[in-house]
């Protein structure tokens, strides 16, 4: 019987301890969920700089296509 009293006590301590604390639970989602919105506002930070290298090549491409243009013009101008 003592055997029996000890086993359900430690059931009942075992059960006790896996039961979760509400404060515990919320703090971990809303650190799960402002873990989640820093990496999705990484992820859109990324997307914008990766845009503005696109724009920053798409001019600098636009200002050599002028500056060729320039030069042939030059060279057309020169070699008549």
């Amino acid at each position: 019987m003592k055997t029996f009293a000890v086993t359900a006590a430690v059931l009942s301590l075992g059960l006790a301890a896996c039961q979760g604390n509400d404060a515990n639970t919320t703090n971990e989602t809303a650190v799960e969920a402002n873990a989640e919105y820093d990496v999705n506002v990484a992820t859109n930070d990324a997307a914008v700089a990766g845009d503005l290298n696109a724009a920053d090549n798409a001019l600098d491409n636009a200002a050599n296509a002028v500056e060729n243009a320039g030069e042939a013009v030059e060279n057309a101008v020169t070699n008549q």
